[in-house]
């Protein structure tokens, strides 16, 4: 397997350690024919990028691009807001990133009490003080995940099921009707082998690879998904950025729309 781009690194807009040029210089090192700088959205509390930094973030991009030679797409992780499908990207920021992810994250602002009070505190609880989950949590993380995906024009769903219980199926099942791609994240372990092949099986989710690389170092590291692909003998063809392909994304395409 051969990476052709890496769409999720972060950088100090939110929580990386190296600048947009040292995650480009990376990707262009070990060849990569595009690279995305993806850092998080505008609610999370402790990572956040902030709007009056997308300026000079877009400038960096820019300029890491001419400066090594490869496409820098302007990217941002985006957070899964509630059963209601609330996300902190708005259509007026649209034109300022080229592609879309999204994901559970428990340190962002809801604007519900229902949210913060099940999808903030009952993932945090079970997840970290292995409380019981409870279906309400599952039914309403599901919900939550599901939303976004039809109210927003995602392109990556974002570590699925991680820190965040889920029916990940019909998740799946949401995401290849939209054309949202389901990420394989080689940074955490997020879907069990049984979710992944439940979801190849019964879906037709398409897939992509990245790193979420926090340092440039590991901009385009693969090992942890290689490993469980490899194991799975899962079937390659269903990963759309690997061994010369490129997906095709549903921001760009809403976005001419507009």
């Amino acid at each position: 397997m051969i990476l052709t781009a890496d769409y999720h690194t972060h950088t100090p807009y939110s929580h990386g350690k190296n600048t947009v040029a040292e995650n480009v210089a990376q990707a262009a090192k070990i060849g990569l024919k595009q690279v995305a700088i993806s850092d998080h959205g505008f609610t999370h509390l402790a990572y956040g990028i902030r709007r009056k930094e997308v300026e000079a973030f877009m400038a960096e991009c820019r300029a890491a691009e001419a400066e090594y030679g490869i496409p820098v797409l302007r990217g941002i992780e985006a957070n899964v807001g509630g059963v209601k499908g609330d996300c902190d990207l708005t259509e007026a920021d649209y034109e300022n990133f080229d592609v879309y992810l999204c994901g559970y994250h428990t340190t962002t602002i809801y604007k519900r009490f229902g949210d913060f009070f099940f999808n903030c505190m009952g993932n945090i609880l079970h997840h970290h003080l292995k409380l019981p989950q409870t279906k309400t949590l599952y039914r309403r993380n599901t919900q939550a995940y599901i939303a976004t995906i039809q109210n927003h024009p995602i392109d990556i769903l974002t570590h699925l099921s991680f820190q965040c219980v889920c029916d990940t199926l019909e998740v799946a099942k949401c995401a290849a009707d939209y054309g949202t791609y389901i990420e394989l994240n080689s940074k955490k372990r997020h879907l069990t082998d049984e979710q992944l092949m439940e979801i190849v099986d019964k879906t037709s989710a398409r897939f992509v690879v990245d790193s979420d690389a926090h340092s440039a170092s590991r901009v385009g590291d693969t090992a942890l998904v290689e490993e469980q692909l490899a194991r799975l003998h899962f079937p390659m063809d269903r990963i759309d950025n690997i061994d010369g392909r490129f997906p095709s994304f549903r921001f760009t395409e809403f976005k001419k729309r507009m």
